[in-house]
């Protein structure tokens, strides 16, 4: 089916818009569409066993033997309608519509009508019923063919987003958020499975694919068709988790019509309330939504961070609360099969990513911690970055992150990563903030480029050298080093520093405090290069004054603070006969990891500030990935003679334009 077909499709579901204009708000319409096509789409699939159906039925209505499995295979799939109703009859009784849809609906399996439930089904019927619109609605969608060999599961799925995405404009979601361009996963799946090629033929072959944030299930219908279009006998098992319910029954919708387990796709959040806990799997794949906060799930995934440590699925860290992206990994990470010690198991893993995860988070940070831990245990691949305006509710840029815990011998210790933002052709039409698609060829070069990407960084004369680089794990790693500089004070009796001196708490509190200011303003030296000389001055005065000199560490403190003056020629403060370091004066520096830090000082910093030292037990070790640091060409700018010969052109057109205005 070409696309137009889809398209036509989807315009034609679309088209009860106008019977619910006025008695629905827009951003309503799709809670009535979005239902109703699954309920078409059911019973155009059951359409060729009904009969069958209806007798099994009919032959266990009084029998105490649960009917379930002879309808299931009368049915010839994992769910079924035990009712004769069908929408066409429903729709030619007007004034019975609303009783005979619940019955009609009441007819299915427990599966097929607890997706239909999530919809909120049973309210629309009623509130269509009571517009006196439920008839009218039902005939639309008798005319609707959605027969599987009309309309393959693959084009099933491509209406459903259109419809989901059109959902989304009208009621100001964002469509990225339920499913993903198909040529996006149509690349990622692509690149998940590539190395597994040969192992995918053998006979007997059963994979387990999970997507967290599973949305229609676009990716779980990708990976299966792609893994059986390497084995047509391959047994692949499908699994899922979706918070939106819309998405999640339209999924399980769509896995119940192609015979999987419609009980592996659970509903919830994926990070408080596992819906697959305890299970590994082949293959992990998924599109989290970019930015968004985990705030909700707050008090759940600390205490698991917390209480089970390691033990848990987010043990190395927790990122920043506005952006939950790096827990979908971690989530994913905790479910990757062990590789047994014949190198047998093991698991990959695809994950879509914005720029966030790649550098966000300095050293010693949630985002820095979990990167160091991926990196330290081996299991980044590689990271390929995408073309921008690629998806539907984002024109940033994205990447794909690539994971697994058996990576081939010379990928060890390696990662690879894929320059493929030049990878794009633009679409004919703009679909929200998606201006830009991949095309087949795009798609067979970055998957080739990514199957020899160890080759083509190696080889200079590579036509594609300059888009793939790869580096050691350790490559990405740094220390942060804090470098101290001492703390250099002359010391004065200023209006200023008596100001700061009067307004100390610890001086106020002192016995004969005038006193003591008034002797301090009455001096006639007021500066000294060195702290012990100001002390012995100042305290000289007070006691000519007629009163006592303070005693006491927090006096001391507050009058250095008060009368000590910053001076790069004064004298370097001590605190235990060692150099007191200048807060002011502090500075950071990165420091490649397994570089010598001293001789980094020495090199870097002595130069410039020779009395600069590090402070080791501030030291922290970090990971960042600057992608587009080390893809990033340096391009001279134009000669200036070029400018202004440029510029006295379009003076010229201009003017020749002016002219023929006035003439």
């Amino acid at each position: 089916m070409n696309s137009s077909k889809h398209t036509e499709l989807a315009n034609h579901a679309w088209s009860v818009a106008d019977l619910l204009r006025g008695d629905y708000k827009q951003s309503d319409y799709g809670k009535v569409i979005l239902p109703f096509t699954v309920l078409r789409r059911l019973e155009c699939v059951l359409e060729p066993t009904r009969d069958k159906v209806a007798e099994i039925a009919e032959q266990h209505k009084d029998s105490d033997i649960d009917p379930d499995r002879f309808l299931r295979r009368a049915s010839g799939h994992s769910f079924y309608n035990r009712s004769s109703l069908t929408l066409k009859k429903i729709a030619a009784d007007p004034q019975n519509a609303a009783k005979n849809l619940h019955v009609y609906v009441g007819a299915f399996s427990d599966n097929a009508r607890g997706v239909l439930e999530r919809f909120e089904f049973a309210q629309q019927i009623k509130r269509l019923d009571d517009a006196d619109l439920l008839y009218k609605v039902i005939g639309k969608f008798t005319d609707l063919d959605l027969r599987p060999e009309v309309v393959p599961n693959h084009n099933m799925g491509y209406i459903f987003e259109e419809l989901i995405r059109r959902f989304a404009e009208q009621s100001n979601e964002t469509a990225g958020e339920h499913f993903t361009p198909r040529e996006v996963i149509q690349l990622m799946v692509r690149l998940l499975v590539a190395p597994d090629g040969d192992a995918l033929q053998l006979p007997g072959t059963v994979r387990t694919v999970l997507d967290p944030a599973c949305g229609t299930g676009g990716m779980l219908s990708a990976m299966d068709d792609l893994i059986t279009e390497f084995n047509e006998d391959a047994t692949v098992e499908v699994y899922g988790q979706e918070l939106n319910p819309e998405s999640w029954a339209i999924c399980r919708s769509d896995l119940m019509i192609k015979g999987q387990d419609p009980e592996n796709i659970a509903f919830g959040n994926s990070f408080s309330d596992d819906g697959h806990a305890r299970k590994t799997f082949d293959y992990m794949l998924a599109n989290p939504p970019f930015g968004v906060e985990w705030k909700k799930v707050k008090e759940e995934v600390e205490h698991e961070h917390k209480a089970l440590g390691e033990a848990g699925r987010f043990g190395a860290g927790l990122p920043r609360i506005n952006d939950g992206s790096l827990l979908f990994l971690q989530h994913m990470i905790d479910k990757m099969k062990p590789v047994d010690v014949n190198g047998g198991g093991g698991s990959r893993i695809a994950i879509v990513f914005n720029g966030s995860p790649l550098f966000t988070g300095a050293a010693g940070s949630g985002e820095s911690e979990i990167r160091r831990w991926i990196l330290e245990n081996d299991w980044l691949e590689g990271i390929v970055a995408l073309p921008d305006q690629l998806f539907y509710n984002t024109g940033i840029s994205t990447y794909f992150w690539i994971l697994t815990n058996r990576k081939s011998p010379d990928h060890k210790g390696k990662v690879v990563l894929l320059d493929a933002r030049d990878q794009w052709q633009k679409m004919r039409k703009s679909l929200g903030d998606k201006r830009k698609e991949l095309g087949k060829d795009h798609i067979a070069t970055v998957v080739k480029l990514y199957g020899e990407a160890l080759a083509a960084a190696g080889d200079a004369e590579h036509p594609l050298h300059g888009k793939v680089k790869v580096f050691w794990n350790e490559d990405f790693g740094y220390q942060r080093i804090t470098v101290e500089r001492p703390l250099k004070l002359r010391f004065e009796v200023t209006e200023e520093t008596l100001a700061a001196l009067e307004a100390s708490k610890v001086i106020q509190k002192l016995p004969q405090v005038t006193v003591m200011l008034d002797a301090f303003e009455s001096m006639e030296v007021r500066s000294w290069a060195t702290k012990q000389e100001a002390w012995l001055a100042l305290k000289d005065a007070v006691v000519a004054a007629g009163s006592t000199w303070p005693t006491g560490a927090p006096f001391n403190k507050a009058l250095r603070d008060a009368i000590g003056v910053r001076d790069p020629e004064g004298e370097v403060q001590l605190v235990k006969g060692q150099p007191e370091p200048d807060s002011e004066l502090r500075d950071y520096e990165n420091v490649p990891l397994g570089e010598d830090v001293e001789e980094y000082l020495k090199r870097e910093v002595h130069p410039h500030v020779p009395d600069a030292w590090i402070d080791g037990s501030k030291t922290k070790i970090g990971y960042e990935i600057p992608f587009t640091r080390h893809f990033y060409v340096y391009e001279p700018p134009r000669p200036l003679a070029e400018i202004d010969a440029e510029l006295k052109a379009l003076e010229a057109e201009i003017q020749a334009l002016l002219g023929e205005v006035t003439e």
